[in-house]
């Protein structure tokens, strides 16, 4: 188990497998919420983790399949949440360890700024690529 706190410490989330692999959104929706690029590691599923107090959570429905969470007392950024599948995705920094974490993907990368660049060798995935994974993933018959 590992435990992600937000700023004030009023929340925690415990997670069961803490994942070394850092992934970095550059869509407008993350640099807006964040101030810049989203970094987050694989949370788990719902089933998988455990946030408290849930009452503290602010929930916010961004899009037609994930949701945003944030911490209503100090207003750290808690959570990305696919809808569909009940996967999180938690901010690294909320971690006070984070022993061999990685940079290894860029998502929306045709929406990053210009005025930054991540020094690690990353997959780099398009906007076009990340919808195409999600139309197929979640929308698309099966």
């Amino acid at each position: 188990m590992k435990t992600a706190k937000c700023l004030c410490g009023k929340v925690s989330i415990e997670i069961q497998d803490f994942h070394t692999k850092v992934g970095a959104c550059h869509c407008s929706m993350c640099r807006k919420w964040g101030s810049g690029p989203l970094l987050t590691v694989n949370g788990g599923t719902g089933d998988q983790i455990k946030i408290t107090p849930e009452n503290l959570v602010t929930r916010y429905k961004s899009s037609e399949w994930a949701e945003r969470g944030f911490c209503s007392n100090c207003g750290s950024n808690l959570f990305y949440r696919l809808l569909p599948t009940d996967f999180y995705s938690i901010p690294i920094d909320l971690f006070d360890e984070q022993e061999d974490a990685n940079l290894t993907v860029e998502v929306y990368y045709d929406q990053k700024p210009k005025y930054y660049d991540f020094a690690n060798e990353t997959q780099k995935l398009t906007e076009a690529e990340i919808m195409e994974m999600v139309q197929a993933e979640y929308f698309d018959e099966k």
